[in-house]
């Protein structure tokens, strides 16, 4: 069954866009936008369901996650962090992370390649 198509926000590219609403809840369901993809890195926009997440893994580069609304525990080389919207933390290059909805939450993800 193909998923329905998510609406184009208003303001992507050079108008204004409100930051939540460039991806939306979906129930059970991890649900992401690539906004910006470049050689240098990448910006991307989550929403997760609650209890939904992203498994450990590790990445050669530095990535920062800022979440904008709900909260999430995020572990970083086996230590957790919770974090709610607002608020936001580096996940450095080489060291093995995770997400996990502890509500629902939307987060932006910017990953810097060097």
């Amino acid at each position: 069954m193909k998923e329905p198509a998510q609406p184009k926000p208003k303001g992507l590219g050079t108008e204004a866009a409100k930051v939540a609403d460039l991806v939306h809840y979906q129930d059970g369901s991890t649900v992401s936008r690539e906004i910006v993809k470049k050689p240098t890195g990448t910006v991307t926009a989550f929403a997760f369901d609650a209890e939904q997440g992203l498994s450990e893994h590790t990445a050669p580069f530095d990535a920062l996650v800022h979440v904008l609304e709900g909260e999430a525990e995020v572990s970083i080389a086996g230590k957790p962090h919770r974090l709610q919207g607002g608020e936001m933390i580096l996940m450095p290059a080489g060291q093995p992370h995770a997400l996990k909805a502890l509500q629902r939450f939307k987060m932006i993800l910017t990953m810097i390649r060097s």
